[in-house]
């Protein structure tokens, strides 16, 4: 049946999927920004003291007012979210996509930060990684209270509270997170793909498609070689590198892809390929004939992350806001719209009960996205997903050029 008419199915066929455009143009993937800090210039900042963060908050008040900077495509069009916000709490608020790339909102916010001026934004949304790392080692985000975050407390999975790269969520809660995997193309691989091992077939020579983002391809060549990229050490990186490079060698891998490698398997061109969860699912949602999996050997996990920046004018209205988004409701509104995975296993239910009384597309396309485990990774998924190696400076010295080499050559 034809989605022609279905709003979010509109929204993602007729406009750029912006936020990973972005990575593509920074020569970046959404899911390969997550080093650790690397070269941070300036003082680090000490772990947060409870008693100052208690002493912060004592002198914090609600103001009336939040201005909350995003990037595009993260909230309906009618913002109907924050409207609703606005209306039960007298909060009015300010909303700008202003975020195209994170390298480049981290190059404007650090002079800025480092002057001890504020931004203009109470809220920030940014990607688990490098530029993440700067803003919680240098002290420009503000430890938020948890005591005012009673939704996040009950609603969010335990997955989201618990991330490597902000413990205890001293500093962030997570806004929306997508899935690195495999897709493939069902009208030319007849079989049930499972295994990483897939991109390795010599049965698919030149019909491969790897990221040519050096983070992504390392975490596949480790996963591949059954190691854990968050534990990984130099020699696990050179084995990863030596696996990589016999692939290529070998001819199997066409091309090395930004965005792109989407349209070459709905397309025909490739047949299987490392891909992003939310990519897929708008294809299928076209009626495209790819299929997405979390090889058994495991994927990644990427998360993009509200924080309150140092200096903001209003952190308990910040601090309000980003709880009501962990309403249940109001997060199956925001997952109906921006089709990743929700930090809330709740909305699944939601979303369940309004394609029960859904009809016609609407109801196809709300079924869809249930099921769909692009948006609701099963536990199995979860347990197979890995984040990044954590980097000094030194070691991305070594870590870079090893698989640099293959993407660039």
């Amino acid at each position: 049946m034809s989605h022609l008419h279905d709003p979010a199915f509109l929204r993602g066929m007729t406009q750029p999927r912006t936020r990973r455009e972005a990575f593509r143009i920074a020569g970046l993937s959404a899911a390969g920004l997550a080093l650790a800090a690397c070269g941070v210039q300036g003082q680090k900042a000490a772990p947060p003291k409870a008693d100052a963060v208690k002493d912060y908050w004592s002198k914090q008040t609600k103001h009336g007012r939040v201005v909350f900077a995003n990037w595009p495509e993260y909230m309906p069009e009618d913002q109907a979210p924050l409207k609703k916000f606005q209306s039960e709490t007298g909060i009015s608020y300010q909303y700008k996509e202003v975020i195209q790339e994170n390298a480049e909102f981290f190059g404007k916010a650090d002079p800025v930060l480092r002057a001890g001026q504020s931004l203009g934004y109470d809220i920030v949304v940014m990607t688990n990684g490098v530029q993440l790392q700067h803003m919680i080692q240098l002290g420009y985000c503000v430890a938020l209270d948890h005591s005012k975050l009673p939704n996040f407390a009950a609603n969010a999975g335990a997955t989201y509270k618990n991330r490597a790269y902000d413990p205890g969520s001293t500093y962030t809660v997570p806004y929306t997170s997508g899935v690195t995997g495999i897709a493939y193309n069902t009208k030319y691989v007849k079989d049930d793909i499972t295994s990483i091992e897939a991109l390795f077939d010599p049965k698919y020579k030149g019909r491969v498609g790897m990221m040519g983002d050096a983070q992504e391809i390392a975490n596949f060549g480790m996963i591949a070689l059954g190691v854990n990229p968050e534990k990984s050490t130099e020699a696990d990186w050179k084995k990863a590198g030596e696996k990589l490079k016999a692939q290529r060698d070998a001819g199997i891998v066409r091309k090395y892809y930004d965005q792109s490698y989407i349209d070459a398997v709905s397309k025909g061109d490739i047949w299987v390929t490392m891909a992003w969860s939310g990519d897929v699912f708008q294809r299928q949602l076209a009626g495209e004939p790819v299929k997405f999996v979390v090889p058994e050997e495991g994927g990644t996990i990427w998360t993009d992350n509200m924080l309150i920046p140092k200096g903001a004018a209003n952190p308990v209205d910040a601090l309000m806001l980003m709880d009501y988004l962990y309403q249940p409701v109001v997060a199956a509104e925001l997952d109906e719209f921006i089709q990743y995975v929700t930090p809330v296993p709740g909305v699944q239910d939601i979303l369940k009960e309004k394609a029960a009384k859904a009809t016609g597309e609407d109801k196809e396309a709300l079924e869809q996205m249930v099921a769909s485990p692009l948006m609701f990774p099963s536990e199995a998924d979860y347990a197979k997903l890995h984040t990044y190696t954590t980097l000094t400076t030194q070691q991305e010295q070594v870590f870079n050029p090893i698989f640099q080499s293959i993407t660039q050559a």
